[in-house]
């Protein structure tokens, strides 16, 4: 049985054309005798958009996962996004369900063992990334407090504490006085919580 495959297109302008990707991806797949069955175009968005303002590949998500097809093919890895740790996490998602990732400019295709350990190196690369990353904000906050710098937020005005206190006195839920002060629901939480922790 052919495996079925999707083809991922995106280009950031709308002035930009995404017809040279699907023809080179279509060529693949009948090379390959694979079966074309959905294509998701994010036409004139930017691979450093959210998942939310990419509707096509987050619809593309969701069809993995409900096992639409076996492959999911895109002209490219930028294709995809900008970042590794966005593009290994996506790949690991794939894989949850079963499904295997082609990226034609950079011949990674893993349906194949090499194509595997490329990405599974990929990943090896992705948390050496995000372990330079903390040590770096790690560093910077030392750095910070050395300096005498309050880190943060801001504490509370008495009198904005003082405010959250009466409504609550009179029967507002947390929602509604947070509504009223201006202050996060999780903010009027803490507030509460430390008046009752040193009520005799």
């Amino acid at each position: 049985m052919n495996k079925k495959v999707a083809f991922y297109l995106r280009v950031s302008t709308d002035d930009q054309t995404v017809d040279n990707q699907r023809l080179e991806l279509e060529k693949v797949a009948k090379a390959r005798g694979w079966d074309v069955v959905a294509i998701y175009d994010d036409n004139g968005v930017s691979g450093a958009k959210c998942r939310e303002h990419r509707k096509q590949f987050d619809q593309l998500s969701k069809d993995a996962t409900r096992r639409r097809f076996d492959i999911v093919a895109a002209w490219s890895v930028d294709r995809l996004g900008r970042s590794l740790q966005d593009l290994v996490a996506f790949l690991g998602e794939l894989h949850a369900v079963g499904c295997d990732l082609y990226l034609h400019q950079q011949g990674i295709d893993t349906t194949t063992p090499v194509g595997k350990a490329m990405f599974q190196m990929c990943g090896v690369f992705a948390e050496f990334e995000r372990s330079m990353i903390q040590e770096r904000v790690k560093a910077g906050l030392v750095r910070a407090k050395a300096n005498g710098k309050t880190l943060g937020r801001p504490p509370l005005a008495a009198q904005v504490r003082k405010q959250i206190l009466d409504a609550k006195e009179r029967g507002l839920s947390v929602r509604k006085i947070a509504e009223e002060t201006g202050v996060s629901v999780g903010g009027v939480h803490k507030v509460l919580n430390a008046a009752q922790a040193i009520e005799p």
